[in-house]
């Protein structure tokens, strides 16, 4: 999977998100998270229309070669590609875990597909 070095500042209530790689390709959020889930889509919705437009997507910097300024945080976003086609995927789950899958999916107001499959972007993100 490729990762985009991003630089997020900001306060609690506005959070920025910046790629040193991708100039002008910004994501922000109310919190950390917020700002996070919101740079992966604009990083998705930044390769799609580069590709569509027929241009070379910039590859990633390696994050040891980034400068960081002071009050930033460097972090890695990862570049996950949804095509859109359904995959089975058979799994056994233990049962606590599984109940803990389902009541949190509850509570988000989310089907149990969408919550593990959000539940994954932020582990990639994470850079699990």
């Amino acid at each position: 999977m490729v990762r985009y070095p991003a630089l997020i500042d900001g306060e609690t209530g506005a959070y920025g998100v910046t790629f040193p790689d991708l100039p002008g390709i910004v994501a922000m959020g109310k919190t950390v998270d917020e700002a996070l889930l919101n740079a992966e889509e604009t990083l998705r919705d930044y390769v799609i229309e580069t590709e569509t437009d027929g241009e070379t997507i910039t590859p990633p910097s390696a994050l040891e070669r980034v400068d960081v300024p002071n009050g930033q945080a460097l972090v890695s976003v990862p570049l996950i590609r949804i095509s859109g086609r359904n995959v089975r995927a058979h799994m056994t789950l233990d049962e606590g875990v599984a109940a803990f899958i389902d009541n949190e999916a509850r509570r988000r107001r989310m089907t149990r597909k969408a919550y593990v499959e959000w539940m994954v972007r932020r582990i990639a993100e994470l850079g699990g």
